[in-house]
């Protein structure tokens, strides 16, 4: 590691540890809760479907109707009564969100017709990783939408995707989870949260869960574990330190192909590829400790260090077309291995001055070392050319394919790269009276990326230096009620959004850029209900194309434009409902001729309408029912806009029953009407069939 590396991560470990520690003292605080000046979001039980917490968006503690921003979020209790496991399967329901099948390994989605594999984040930290991501330790989920880079760096052009931990608090409880699917899928979950003594708390979340669903010869498993320590320094100073493993094996799916402008119809059970090597394995390691100190009089601070580790093969043969009668199919086996360390420091001054003016000043600082490795070998079908009038790798279509006989080539692609980054950012948010407040701040990243082609000896780096504005205004009419609009940007460097390699030509490239243009609204007309409704614009600028006045040439003209309108209403509307009701508008498009395509071409996986409508309505004390609405337009699964993927309606509904203060039980049927559809998609002939109709119960136990 680079002395400029060392340097940055113990300073940004590190800054506030020393005061800390000075007003440590012996004195401790019986049932202990969280600091009123915590500046992240806290992993404490959200109160039903509802939340008033902004400051994932701000890193201040910001009331979420104060934040000039579009923010979507899935409470534990709405993930609970959906009896979601999986990330990808929570994020279903926020419109605005089309889903990427990630090649059956990882998640991927676009927000706000921007496609990422990179823009999630946990606690507020980068966890950039491809692979699958389980819920069973996470208090909430957070979708932010449009450019983030003051808050979150690089990327995120069209959002971010933030997961909250749970963490150990002074509360003694224990539960437990079992839950079986009508494919045979099961998942065992527990959670242990105990108090050692006034000043130290224990928590363990676990799990181990089993995959199944109606396609062939689909299966795997995972195991999750994540033990979290909280400890009371001092009245003023708290540390919170988490580990977390864990271990993913599943079969690789690609789905189906394209025949003509849509999904190869009637064999939606099929599997395209081989049962034996299809596979995927990720072993996750991430480990966290976080210092907060409030300093009274309005300051306080907070200090992280993360190690995330981060281990992935995977193997697929994968249809690449068919025309009905045979299929083309191709494959390869890839690995990747990336290790991430991140320092991040935060100080937050919270200050009045007179009676009509007060500011919440942040300033911080981020460090971050990541090297990652990227092998893969490609699949050689072994069958003569011509046998029964086939190609090597063809083969008839039919229920269950037939898999010519195939081995892997010699590394066809060996990658190494090493990525350094160093950012600071300012942010003040100035309240004037009662009805204006005003948001601005500039991030400052430097982003040194060195990559090397280990078989060819090729290597590149590249150097950016870029500011990253963002600036709101915010009117408040009245304290329930918020306008504002806002401005922001963001930037990705051209080697993408994983660097595992920066081409010669890439090099000599300034980094694609993200400017968001929002105005929009949030209103509480009841205390545990917020609506939100925004209007925005995404302008994605610098993407590689030919020079128009020589089209041998390559210039950064590119660009590409994304807009739409979003309206939404979550919390308790009564006694006996709760809900999390959203609908989306999208159009995007290409703006010229680009890497991307063509001038005119519709963004790809980008529905014009969507509706997501979740609802658990108690009938009494006892017992209650839960219906559940999505919707997505038609959309195309590439830039080439050949494929469609045709719109759909989707119904889920649930039962619930409370035996006693103990125990409980749960019914969960998705796709209740059978539905045949196509949600996502890799491309024009990786498309992924949905389940049809499947029940789970579960029983949950709480001590």
């Amino acid at each position: 590691m680079k002395p400029f590396s060392i340097a940055a991560l113990l300073l940004c470990g590190t800054a506030f540890a020393t005061p800390a520690s000075a007003n440590t003292t012996t004195e401790t605080q019986p049932e202990r809760d969280y600091l009123p000046n915590d500046i992240i979001v806290k992993g404490e039980r959200a109160e039903e479907y509802g939340s008033d917490d902004g400051s994932t968006a701000t890193k201040t503690p910001t009331p979420l109707i104060d934040v000039p921003q579009s923010v979507a979020f899935i409470t534990e209790d709405q993930l609970e009564d959906q009896a979601v496991r999986q990330l990808n399967d929570a994020l279903r329901y926020v419109p605005g969100i089309s889903m990427e099948t990630g090649e059956g390994h990882r998640d991927e989605v676009f927000i706000r017709g921007q496609e990422t594999t990179a823009d999630f984040y946990i606690d507020g930290l980068r966890d950039d990783a491809q692979y699958y991501r389980s819920l069973y330790n996470i208090e909430r989920v957070e979708v932010l939408k449009g450019a983030n880079a003051l808050i979150f760096g690089r990327g995120a052009g069209g959002g971010a995707i933030n997961r909250v931990a749970k963490r150990a608090d002074w509360t003694s409880a224990v539960s437990g989870e079992a839950s079986v699917d009508s494919f045979g899928a099961f998942a065992l979950l527990a959670d242990v949260n105990q108090p050692v003594s006034e000043a130290l708390a224990l928590r363990l979340n676990a799990t181990y869960e089993e995959f199944d669903n109606y396609r062939d010869f689909y299966e795997g498993r995972f195991i999750g574990v994540s033990p979290t320590l909280t400890a009371a320094l001092g009245p003023d100073t708290t540390l919170v330190a988490s580990y977390t493993y864990d271990d993913d094996s599943r079969v690789t799916d690609r789905g189906v192909p394209a025949l003509g402008t849509g999904p190869l119809r009637e064999y939606d059970s099929t599997f395209f590829g081989d049962r034996d090597f299809n596979r995927a394995e990720a072993q996750v390691h991430i480990g966290r400790v976080r210092l907060e100190h409030d300093f009274n009089g309005g300051l306080s601070a907070n200090a992280t260090v993360q190690f995330a580790d981060y281990d992935k093969l995977y193997a697929n043969i994968v249809p690449s077309s068919t025309n009905g009668e045979t299929v083309l199919l191709g494959g390869y086996e890839d690995a990747q291995q990336r290790t991430n360390w991140i320092g991040q420091t935060n100080l937050v001054w919270e200050a009045g001055f007179g009676p009509n003016l007060a500011s919440t000043l942040l300033v911080g600082m981020e460090a971050s070392r990541q090297d990652s490795a990227n092998q893969r070998r490609t699949v050689n079908f072994t069958r003569a050319d011509g046998v029964d009038g086939l190609r090597p790798n063809e083969t008839p279509l039919a229920d269950v394919l037939f898999i010519p006989p195939f081995g892997l080539n010699p590394v066809s692609r060996s990658h190494q790269s090493d990525l350094e980054t160093l950012s600071f950012y300012i942010q003040e948010q100035l309240e004037i009276g009662n009805y204006i407040e005003l948001v601005g701040g500039v991030r400052w990243d430097r982003f040194d990326l060195e990559t090397e082609n280990l078989l060819g000896g090729a290597e590149a780096d590249r150097v950016d230096e870029k500011f990253s504005p963002r600036l709101g205004l915010i009117v408040k009419p009245t304290p329930d009620l918020s306008l504002y609009g806002s401005y922001s940007q963001s930037f990705l460097p051209q080697a993408g959004d994983q660097f595992f390699i920066l081409s010669q030509g890439d090099a000599q490239f300034e980094p694609e850029k993200f400017t968001n243009y929002e105005i929009g609204a949030k209103w509480a007309p009841l205390d545990k209900v917020l609506v939100t409704a925004a209007i925005f614009r995404l302008e994605r600028t610098n993407i590689q194309a030919p020079s128009p006045t020589d089209p041998t040439l390559t210039v950064l003209a590119g660009e590409s434009r994304a807009e739409g309108f979003e309206i939404g209403a979550v919390g308790e509307i009564a006694d006996f409902w709760k809900a999390n009701l959203g609908y989306t508008y999208l159009d995007g498009e290409l703006l010229n001729e680009n890497a991307f395509g063509d001038a005119g071409q519709r963004l790809q996986q980008l529905p014009r309408h969507s509706i997501s409508a979740w609802n658990r309505f108690d009938l009494s004390d006892r017992v209650g029912l839960g219906l559940g609405v999505l919707h997505q337009s038609e959309q195309f699964a590439s830039f080439s806009n050949d494929v469609v993927l045709p719109s759909y309606w989707r119904v889920d509904a649930a039962a619930f029953y409370t035996v006693s203060e103990k125990l409980s039980l749960q019914l969960n049927v998705e796709n209740l009407f059978d539905e045949t559809y196509y949600p996502s998609a890799h491309g024009d002939n990786n498309i992924q069939p949905a389940d049809p109709f499947s029940a789970r119960i579960g029983v949950r136990l709480e001590m």
